[in-house]
């Protein structure tokens, strides 16, 4: 009898304690003035964020002074509330030609060009396999060039081709190779989306010498390439890239954190994170408008951290919050990638990522979350849906790989439990469609009561993590698993 009334002693605390937090923050969230920042973010004075442009330094100056008035503080080691990020602007070549074998290969056709300066002449080719460290190891590539597959084993999600191949032309450079030539070679992605795609003006990161070096992709879904250069009728290639531009960009992470209540706990970190770059201007619709404002990708998420940051500032949680605002997700997750590789926290200390990144809602009733059912934190994050009247989802459309194209993947790769809350979608309908990266995205075509529910229910989400008595990890048998124990040992 003693232990039922025990039982239902600490259910009924436990749902106090619960319905007490959601009060607070219904109480303190300033609705109003957060609609005023979702507005100003998706306005056309900053033509759609895109981090080559000088609008962008306005969206970070917004951002960094939002977090300031807030009472966040700077984090040792960042230039005051930036992490300030070296990136180049590399242009499509005037003229892209290469001979290999009785193959030809034009710019934009079954070429492309992604970084690097121009390159012309004749030049011995050597096969690297993958181009892993190994496949390197103890090869002269003076003068040569490299050629290799994109991606690697069970690394071909869009983040990792690129990753890698930054990786690869660094340890190509290494070698002494004169070019990186990658085999794209995956017949499930259509080489004429991504010929589309990258077939323009590529941001990445600038890695000093590494980036210099001519990287280049080529059409070989019939894994003709590596076969003529075994049996020789592909010893050498002729090339001819002209009119290769590089322009260097400087980008800024907005990053500033939040001390924790427990003195113990307060060495921990949760990580909200939200990309506030977008695709800047594109193509007219149909009443002319080409700013693309990106209020669903992700002025909304940028929203929701500064506001975390205001509620957190007044009402700290166990563990410290660390504010994470990247740029340049839209270019390839260059920002989250330069923190995760460059961190101003160690990664070890950073215990939870709950980012916050979307393209759009069909379902007002539920809130999505990507790698829902992965982490031991997870319940929290149900439970922090529900108690605002909503029901949390698992990714409805595990096809996408949407996993892998958010922030979150750069932490999950280094073990970091690294859910992404995104607004409520069962499927990549023609209603998603409508908007993602669409002029049409603006803050007059949202349901701004389902977005303010969506707002509060993040930061308690992020309150009940940073509360947690235990440490969330990895589930059993999830493929981050291992990088999880790795970092942070068998806890």
């Amino acid at each position: 009898m003693k232990k039922s009334l025990l039982g239902i002693g600490l259910m009924l605390t436990v749902t106090f304690v619960a319905e007490a937090q959601k009060k607070k923050i219904d109480k303190k969230f300033d609705e109003k003035s957060a609609i005023s920042e979702l507005t100003y973010l998706a306005s056309d004075e900053l033509k759609g964020r895109d981090p080559a442009t000088p609008e962008m330094a306005l969206a970070y100056d917004f951002i960094a002074k939002q977090l300031e008035e807030a009472g966040a503080k700077p984090v040792p080691g960042a230039d005051g509330y930036f992490q300030n990020i070296p990136f180049r602007l590399s242009s499509p070549p005037s003229k892209g030609k290469i001979v290999m074998g009785d193959s030809t290969y034009i710019q934009g056709e079954n070429l492309l060009v992604l970084d690097g300066e121009s390159l012309s002449g004749t030049y011995q080719l050597v096969d690297v396999g993958f181009g892993t460290p190994a496949d390197f190891e103890g090869k002269d590539l003076t003068g040569k060039i490299a050629v290799s597959s994109v991606g690697a084993p069970n690394k071909m999600s869009p983040n990792d081709l690129f990753s890698l191949g930054s990786e690869k032309t660094a340890n190509a450079k290494k070698q002494g190779a004169v070019a990186l030539i990658e085999r794209f070679n995956i017949p499930s992605i259509p080489w004429q989306l991504i010929a589309n795609y990258l077939n323009r003006s590529q941001m990445g990161i600038d890695n000093g010498e590494s980036s210099k070096l001519p990287y280049i992709w080529v059409k070989d879904l019939s894994n003709v390439l590596p076969k003529e250069i075994a049996v020789g009728n592909a010893k050498s290639a002729v090339l001819q890239i002209e009119g290769k531009t590089n322009k260097p960009i400087e980008g800024k992470n907005v990053i500033a954190w939040i001390e924790g209540s427990d003195k113990d706990l307060k060495n921990e970190f949760v990580m909200l994170s939200a990309h506030y770059d977008h695709v800047g201007i594109g193509r007219p619709d149909e009443s002319g408008d080409s700013i693309y404002n990106g209020t669903r990708d992700n002025a909304i998420g940028t929203v929701a951290v500064m506001n975390a940051a205001k509620y957190f500032a007044k009402n700290p949680p166990k563990r410290s919050i660390l504010l994470a605002l990247w740029t340049a997700e839209e270019k390839g997750l260059l920002g989250s990638r330069y923190f995760a590789n460059n961190p101003l926290i160690p990664l070890n200390q950073i215990i939870y990522n709950l980012n916050i990144d979307g393209a759009g809602y069909n379902d007002t009733s539920i809130i999505t979350v990507i790698g829902l059912g992965r982490t031991t934190g997870d319940d929290m994050v149900i439970e922090a849906v529900e108690d605002f009247g909503l029901k949390a989802l698992a990714d409805p459309a595990p096809e996408q790989g949407l996993y892998d194209r958010s922030d979150n993947v750069n932490f999950a790769v280094k073990g970091i439990p690294a859910p992404t809350f995104s607004l409520g979608f069962t499927a990549f309908d023609d209603e998603i469609n409508k908007y993602y990266h669409k002029a049409g995205d603006q803050v007059d075509s949202v349901d701004l009561d389902y977005v303010t529910l969506y707002w509060k229910a993040y930061i308690l989400a992020a309150q009940k993590i940073g509360n947690l008595d235990y440490q969330p990890m990895w589930v059993a048998g999830d493929k981050y698993e291992e990088a999880g124990k790795a970092l942070y040992g068998d806890k």
